[in-house]
């Protein structure tokens, strides 16, 4: 069985010291602390658990950087960046649609996510008809998965209206459309499609793409796992919402769905404080993109209040324009200090280490939110990092503080090794087959951009 050890390894009691950690069949079947090295095990000496990325639309990896200039109007939101991304993936074929989501899985592992959750709508063709096989898209996401190695909680997409009151998609939202029977076949025909550690839930996209009515259907056709869905990202959705369903989504959810544990709510950025405290007190996780939600002028999450009221958080790199969970993290302290206009503002009493705690809170809200056990102990899917002692961030540091300079004081990306299920992926900061995934990504995107 696959041995290594670590000088140091942040455990779910906290941090250890000379830690021994045995494989076996890709799980972790044993830890010791306090204990030396062996013969024959690798060595390392800083070890992280692997974290869940919660939200991630793959497909978008290819236009990063393609809507950072300003069209006709001089009001650019979420709404005309949405336009762009239409464009973008009507020249998506089934094998750019693997190339592309193999090149984000590859750079998600080189930084420390481990598992994925792809919430995945780009489900027909480019006239909008159903491919032969319900599941081709879906297909093409889970080979990518497996390939580059990462687990997979596989999310397919409800989406069947493009706006509140059953308004009809528009031309642009051919390719995501289904109604209930082609989405229970969609299911059905993805189930198959998993490998060991993988899990399927399933994405009613927002509230204005879905009607309470069909709402209601899902979550009575998918009884067990994760449910995600978009809610109250922009003002636009929130004034939307009042009109037509007389609440707000957040405050509308947790009175028509008894949002528990199952669920994650992605950005709920325009919050009350009351439904702030609801949200808290559900259970559920609130699926964060601090990344995406700057670069799309989204606004900015309660953290602060949501954090103290006992709230479960979790990221994701939804857009995939830059893709770090340490710089989701920063990003998401840096919006709460400018709010704020304070420092070190998601710290806690319990936890002085902003950084520690984001990364404690991330940890468990991700594996909640994708369906798996969180952290490194027996039993778990082995799913960890190594960061490089060398690094200039590292020099000097332990405990809590490898994580402040981890996520606030790396220039560069500091992890060097990362494994899931007991498998090395990445190795001196590079996905083992990075040169082939990213040459395959590179023909895709120049005959993309040549079209």
């Amino acid at each position: 069985m696959p041995t290594l050890w670590s000088a140091t390894a942040l455990l779910p009691d906290g941090w250890a010291k000379d830690v021994r950690i045995t494989i076996d069949h890709g799980l972790v079947s044993a830890i010791d602390t306090g204990t030396p090295a062996l013969p024959g095990d690798d060595h390392h000496h800083i070890l992280l658990p692997g974290l869940a990325n919660v939200h991630s639309h793959a497909f978008q990896r290819g236009m990063a950087g393609l809507a950072e200039h300003r069209g006709t109007k001089a009001d650019d939101n979420f709404w005309s960046w949405r336009e762009v991304m239409y464009r973008f993936l009507d020249r998506l074929t089934p094998d750019d649609m693997e190339a592309i989501a193999a090149m984000a899985y590859a750079e998600m592992l080189e930084t420390g996510y481990t598992h994925v959750g792809e919430f995945h709508y780009l489900h027909h063709d480019a006239e909008g008809g159903a491919y032969a096989d319900p599941a081709e898209m879906a297909a093409r996401i889970a080979a990518a998965a497996h390939a580059t190695g990462i687990g997979l909680t596989l999310l397919p997409v409800f989406y069947a209206h493009s706006n509140f009151g059953g308004a009809p998609p528009t031309p642009g939202q051919r390719r995501f459309i289904h109604n209930l029977d082609s989405f229970a076949r969609l299911l059905d025909a993805c189930r198959p499609l998993l490998a060991d550690g993988d899990r399927l839930g399933i994405a009613p996209h927002s509230l204005r793409a879905v009607t309470p009515e069909q709402l209601a259907h899902l979550i009575a056709m998918h009884p067990h796992g994760p449910i995600h869905i978009h809610a109250a990202e922009q003002v636009k959705e929130v004034t939307d919402c009042l009109a037509f369903l007389g609440k707000r989504p957040v405050e509308w959810l947790d009175d028509n769905v008894a949002l528990d544990p199952r669920w994650c709510l992605i950005h709920a950025t325009h919050l009350t404080d009351a439904e702030t405290d609801r949200l808290a007190v559900s259970g559920a996780v609130a699926g964060l993109c601090p990344i995406t939600e700057a670069n799309l002028g989204d606004g900015i999450f309660p953290a602060k209040r949501f954090l103290d009221a006992g709230g479960r958080i979790a990221t994701g790199t939804d857009s995939n324009i830059l893709i770090d969970p340490s710089q989701e993290l920063r990003a998401l302290e840096y919006s709460q200090r400018l709010a704020h206009r304070s420092r070190n503002v998601l710290a806690s009493d319990a936890c002085p280490s902003v950084a520690r705690r984001l990364f404690g809170a991330t940890l468990a809200g991700g594996a909640q939110a994708v369906g798996i056990a969180p952290g490194l102990a027996v039993g778990h899917s082995a799913d960890f990092m190594t960061l490089d002692p060398r690094h200039p961030a590292m020099h000097g540091r332990s405990g809590d503080q490898l994580l402040d300079n981890m996520v606030f004081a790396s220039r560069s990306n500091c992890i060097d090794s990362v494994w899931r299920r007991g498998e090395r992926l990445v190795s001196a900061g590079r996905h083992r087959d990075a040169v082939q995934v990213t040459q395959r990504y590179l023909a895709v995107i120049d005959r993309i951009l040549a079209a």
